[in-house]
């Protein structure tokens, strides 16, 4: 398995490691456990590693149109120190990956892509750019890189105390800021639903960068500002802030238009600059002229003390209507919540039964989105 830089880190404060991805990933710490570290990024604020996501530069002379033919969004228009989510599709609408794209300077973007995804994103964009001729340079900074996120309602506050530019990015927002020789993109984004930022460096930054950010802070202590936090609450976080994960809402044999994320595909995007298409543009087009798509994703609250699981089939009347993508029991609202896709016609309707596969239901109430925001009104 591959080892992040923060690796050492990770054993001096106990956690629990696991395989993800091919990557040797802390699932939890000692002393704490997911609802706890679930608790501190909502209260105050959690220090995720996410050195395992993939991080690809692409810069020369044609990157902007090789991302304007990979990905869904509109690129071209984008600022330099702006952040933009993404698809990258397959011919046939489905869902590549989701991405960050990052814009670095007038023809230099970073693309930050999932762990699973990286040789097979990478692979792909080699083709696109050899099949039309793009003179860009594609390199993939995942090992000689690491990426930290830092969550939380706390976590700007914190990071007040060093910097007055930070605190003041709008989301989706970079800063490119130095720290003695090390370069460092410090981006307003995250995937809890909450405030904080993202962190890129040289691997080799990393000890000097912890040292610096917990300067005269005790992480182990009770009522730390900041803990560290592992892969499983950042799966029920993402889940409370009904934000799509690749392999449950996001997929290849999953059509981009399902996934509720519409506000990320530019379907017109052959009308802009020189009328370049993104690939799979022509299979969602068709999507559309035929009615729309068939499913589209929604939220449930689950009722009673059981959770729903993945793959479990939502049900109106005996009759199957749709699938659970995601679901767990949430921290934060006391009750079982689940992510799935449901027949179109059938959104905002009300109640269904979430079938367990073992000859019992789960009552479901359709509820908006996310779970989170919800529950804070």
């Amino acid at each position: 398995m591959l080892r992040t830089p923060l690796h050492s880190f990770h054993l001096e404060y106990g956690a629990h490691m696991v395989e993800f991805a091919g990557w040797e990933m802390p699932m939890y710490y000692k002393g704490g456990g997911v609802q706890a570290e679930h608790k501190q990024v909502r209260e105050s604020g959690g220090i995720f590693d996410v050195s395992h996501m993939g991080r690809v530069r692409f810069s020369g002379r044609h990157a902007r149109r090789l991302l304007e033919r990979v990905c869904t969004r509109r690129i071209s228009d984008m600022e330099i120190g702006q952040c933009r989510y993404s698809l990258v599709c397959n011919e046939a609408g489905g869902v590549r990956d989701d991405v960050i794209v990052y814009r670095v300077d007038d023809d230099a973007f970073l693309v930050v892509v999932n762990a699973s995804n990286r040789e097979k994103l990478v692979a792909h964009f080699e083709a696109v750019r050899a099949s039309a001729d793009y003179t860009v340079k594609i390199d993939d900074q995942t090992t000689s890189s690491a990426m930290v996120a830092l969550q939380g309602p706390r976590v700007i506050e914190r990071i007040g105390q060093f910097s007055r530019e930070i605190p003041s990015l709008k989301k989706y927002r970079f800063a490119v800021k130095n720290l003695l020789v090390a370069k460092l993109i410090v981006s307003r984004t995250g995937y809890t639903g909450e405030d904080g930022v993202e962190v890129i460096l040289p691997s080799i930054a990393v000890g000097m960068a912890l040292k610096y950010l917990f300067q005269g802070v005790d992480i182990k202590a009770e009522q730390a500002v900041l803990k560290p936090a592992g892969l499983g609450c950042r799966d029920t976080l993402r889940t409370e802030a009904s934000m799509p994960l690749y392999g449950h809402e996001l997929g290849e044999e999953i059509n981009a238009l399902w996934c509720g994320v519409d506000f990320a595909i530019s379907l017109d995007k052959d009308q802009m600059d020189k009328g370049e298409k993104f690939i799979g543009q022509d299979a969602l087009k068709k999507t559309v002229a035929e009615g729309g798509p068939k499913r589209k994703l929604a939220g449930f609250f689950i009722e009673g003390q059981r959770s729903a699981r993945p793959g479990m089939i939502i049900r109106r009347d005996g009759k199957e209507v749709g699938l659970v993508t995601s679901a767990c029991p949430s921290p934060t609202l006391g009750r079982g919540i689940a992510m799935g896709f449901l027949d179109t016609p059938l959104h905002g309707t009300g109640t269904f039964e979430i079938d367990t596969g073992k000859g019992s239901t789960l009552p479901a109430t359709q509820t908006a989105m996310p779970f989170y925001k919800v529950a804070k009104k």
